[in-house]
């Protein structure tokens, strides 16, 4: 039976709400998620484990045959799970938006990346809006899970789901959820993150916690700029400290200070601090990206945030930092140009134990090794091989070295990007002559390993 079976427009949101959930405690709801990547797969999987119905959509045939056949397509989430998903009877994929019709709750996770002057890019969620657009019905709930500026869910989306005449707050619900994935961290899943709720209406606020409250812990917000808000704070805070220490890398290095001394030592203060740890630069979907949408609005009003664009810059500047320090380590312990020498990579993927290379650093260093003269090849567990990124069309196809003394013998120097757990770094301290180090990976002191 389909919303519009059971609910009519002429009926007021608060009805319509209460009736939502008493669907969400019958386990009758019926939820609609939109992308399934990084953030909408394991969102699914949370709700199919409470027994509540989950509708997967996406644009992707591929992912969906993938689904389909019991097989994951993101490393963290084994194919026992997938299997077990579809198993539970709770748990379909498809690429037709026609039975957006048919679902109770519709949340929307697709990428909100950045324009090339880091203007925000909400083509996504454009997009998928207007497709929903076409099929909302009086009654469902409708929320936003990727990340934004403040304003994007009652300036943007309320104007496209309202063209087909039902209003926001009256025929149907609005509301925002930050994701908040932390992909390949085994301490956290989605079912363990209290999940922020922001909408503009009380009936829409008691749907929306409804609704995450059969998975998780929820926390309301007074109305949805503030939730939007939440998670930039969240991951601007990320940005900030990490350029701080980013900073602090390069000016103790100056001084003969080891930083990772510094902060391990630092971190057994109580209270006061907080450990975060420098790098090659910033990777992933969020903490590279997500602090400009704040920059970018605030310019609307007259505003701006030095903080986070000096943040910015720092660890932007991180990449070139690192290759001027392999170049110095290189000369001063090996006697060797850069031109023509090979390097190692070690890791593509944005951080450890996961297989995500969307804004890795190690593309960047790669681009700046080869822009000197380097013969670069990269080795990652996993990623047997690079896949097509946009920006980076130079890797595709690129194949990860085999992980023995005589394969690695053959590079004048490696430099550690991603500190994968599972590495075994005996191998490359035994087959290579000079490792540089941006994950202090190699926890012994040798010579052969330079920090930078």
């Amino acid at each position: 039976m389909t919303v519009s079976e059971t609910t009519n427009a002429s009926v007021p949101l608060a009805a319509l709400s209460e009736a939502f959930v008493r669907k969400v405690a019958g386990k009758t709801l019926r939820i609609g998620v939109v992308g399934l990547g990084y953030v909408g797969l394991p969102l699914a999987e949370a709700f199919v484990r409470q027994n509540l119905t989950v509708v997967g959509f996406d644009i992707d045939q591929a992912k969906v045959d993938m689904l389909e056949g019991g097989k994951s397509y993101i490393k963290h989430i084994s194919d026992d799970r997938i299997q077990s998903m579809n198993g539970s009877g709770h748990f379909s994929s498809t690429t037709d938006f026609n039975g957006l019709k048919s679902v109770d709750a519709i949340l929307i996770c697709v990428p909100t990346p950045l324009g090339a002057h880091r203007e925000p890019d909400l083509s996504y969620v454009v997009a998928t809006t207007e497709n929903i657009a076409k099929h909302v019905q009086p009654g469902q709930l409708i929320i936003l899970e990727s990340t934004t500026y403040p304003g994007t869910s009652e300036e943007v989306l309320q104007p496209i789901l309202e063209a087909g005449g039902l209003k926001a707050g009256i025929d149907f619900a609005i509301a925002y959820s930050p994701e908040r994935e932390d992909p390949g961290n085994p301490n956290f899943e989605t079912s363990t993150i209290p999940k922020v709720v922001g909408a503009s209406s009380e009936p829409e606020r008691e749907m929306a916690c409804a609704l995450y409250g059969a998975i998780v812990p929820t926390v309301p917000v007074p109305n949805l700029r503030t939730a939007e808000a939440v998670k930039l704070t969240e991951n601007i805070f990320r940005a900030v400290n990490i350029a701080l220490v980013n900073e602090l890398k390069v000016v103790f290095g100056a001084m003969d200070i080891d930083v990772w001394e510094v902060i391990e030592a630092a971190k057994t203060k109580p209270f006061g601090y907080m450990a975060f740890y420098p790098g090659p630069g910033l990777g992933g979907h969020c903490i590279p990206i997500d602090p400009f949408y704040l920059t970018w609005k605030a310019r609307a009003y007259g505003l701006n945030t030095r903080f986070i664009e000096l943040a910015g810059e720092i660890n932007s500047n991180m990449p070139g930092h690192v290759v001027d320090r392999l170049a110095e380590a290189m000369n001063e312990k090996l006697g060797l140009a850069m031109k023509g020498a090979k390097a190692l990579v070690v890791g593509l993927a944005y951080k450890k134990n996961v297989d995500d290379m969307r804004e890795s650093p190690a593309l960047e260093l790669i681009d700046k090794l080869r822009a000197r003269g380097m013969e670069v090849e990269y080795y990652d567990p996993y990623i047997p091989v690079a896949p097509s990124i946009r920006e980076h069309p130079e890797v595709e196809g690129m194949r990860s070295v085999k992980w023995t003394e005589d394969a690695l013998a053959k590079f004048d120097v490696a430099l550690i990007a991603t500190d994968h757990d599972d590495v075994d770094y005996a191998p490359l301290l035994a087959a290579v002559d000079l490792v540089v180090d941006t994950r202090n990976a190699i926890k012994e002191r040798s010579d052969k390993v330079v920090r930078a």
